[in-house]
């Protein structure tokens, strides 16, 4: 089956590019297509799409609301879906707050086609699609006194916590277990444990959780 992607952009000629990118992926396929936020949180309850790539900035409700909408209701009702964020500027502060509300990750809008169809797949995938650094760049530019650690962190083991800062710095699970010598099979399931004592959705709330509470490199 291929990826269902929904496209959010209050530009027409820029959906109608997108469009036309994504459906000459074999593996992927553009199953909706939304003007502005409001119609965007209606619409994904309808087609319930794999990806939603999300234009951060509309008139009315912008993507960032989307966003929280959205995920809001895929937490509630199991849904899958992710929400991948398009900008015009890179260290935009409203990307920054998606990428709170559970956003797997931001992309420009000048990116290539090949970049923009290999960044669906991966948020597919359950990765992020931003660099570590990028993302402590824009927590730090909303965030000047970091919170102490959430109430699950302190409920992780000691190798779950190691697992915790490697995930943080950007690294997968194959350079984890090779970083600490383990299968990817374990590796998996330290991240799942992470998740779930931690209230997370994905790897890349895991980088936000550990630059939010400058929990970077702790363990």
């Amino acid at each position: 089956m291929p990826i269902r992607v929904m496209l959010v952009d209050d530009q027409e000629l820029f959906r109608s590019a997108i469009r036309v990118i994504v459906n000459a992926q074999d593996d992927l396929e553009v199953v909706g297509e939304a003007s502005d936020g409001e119609e965007a949180v209606a619409l994904a309850t309808q087609v319930d799409p794999d990806v939603i790539l999300m234009d951060i900035r509309m008139p009315g409700v912008d993507g960032v609301e989307a966003t929280r909408r959205i995920l809001g209701n895929a937490v509630a009702t199991g849904s899958a879906v992710k929400v991948l964020v398009l900008t015009t500027f890179n260290l935009d502060d409203r990307a920054a707050t998606a990428i709170r509300h559970g956003a797997s990750g931001f992309l420009l809008k000048d990116i290539t086609p090949q970049m923009l169809t290999d960044s669906i797949r991966t948020v597919h995938s359950g990765n992020g699609v931003i660099a570590p650094e990028d993302l402590a760049a824009l927590l730090d530019s909303s965030f000047q006194e970091k919170p102490a650690p959430p109430a699950g962190f302190t409920e992780l083991s000691e190798k779950e916590r190691e697992v915790f800062g490697l995930v943080a710095q950007g690294l997968s699970n194959v350079e984890i277990g090779q970083t600490i010598f383990a299968s990817e099979s374990t590796i998996k399931s330290h991240v799942g444990a992470i998740l779930r004592k931690m209230g997370l959705r994905d790897r890349v709330q895991v980088v936000v959780a550990a630059y939010q509470h400058g929990l970077v490199g702790h363990q």
